[in-house]
């Protein structure tokens, strides 16, 4: 039988990474109150838990399949989300070679810009894009941690994050406009062209 202090330790070390990462899948609005849900699920289920699996991407399955409920639901709309990337040439932005310039609230500002500008392009992506990418990009899971999370192939994993890096690439490309500032800071200045809508799942 699992005890309320280690369900309570579970609680502590992975609420706010799966607050992250539902802001990011079906916004912030949702996210808390998806949050709760997944972990009323895993206190309910925890007992059960076999270790078949790392108990992380067990986590990571719940709150994907909550997600997964909540987006099929009449009542899902996608908010939009600013959440900071940690790097952005993984998502496929060219970097010219040169190194970031000295920290500084000119460069927190200029990086917050360019994260929310990358995240609002995620956030136009299919749904099963979005999840590949983001437990790939931002919460650093190896391919087969994400087939676990998914229940899909290793395989599967690879060509949707593939195909997800590309179309976000080629959003990127057509909607911002990359390059290093004064201070060498890589920024980036969104172009005056309207972002295409969500693609339906």
């Amino acid at each position: 039988m699992v005890t309320e202090c280690e369900f309570m330790n579970i609680y502590n070390e992975y609420y706010s990474k799966i607050i992250q990462y539902l802001s990011i899948i079906v916004g912030p609005n949702d996210a808390e109150d998806l949050a709760q849900e997944s972990f009323n699920k895993i206190s309910r289920n925890l007992g059960g838990f076999k270790g078949k699996s790392k108990l992380s991407t067990w986590i990571y399955r719940i709150a994907t399949n909550v997600a997964i409920d909540r987006s099929r639901s009449a009542s899902y709309r996608q908010a939009s989300v600013n959440i900071p990337l940690k790097d952005t040439s993984g998502f496929g932005i060219e970097n010219p070679g040169k190194p970031f310039g000295p920290s500084g609230a000119d460069q927190v500002v200029i990086r917050k810009e360019m994260s929310e500008c990358v995240t609002e392009f995620i956030d136009k992506l299919p749904l099963n894009y979005r999840f590949v990418l983001v437990l790939s990009e931002m919460k650093d899971l190896s391919n087969e941690e994400i087939a676990d999370i998914l229940e899909i192939s290793i395989d599967n994993v690879k060509i949707r994050l593939h195909r997800a890096k590309a179309k976000l690439k080629a959003a990127l490309k057509n909607g911002c406009d990359f390059y290093y500032n004064e201070q060498n800071t890589l920024a980036c200045d969104r172009k005056q062209v309207p972002i295409l809508p969500k693609v339906p799942k």
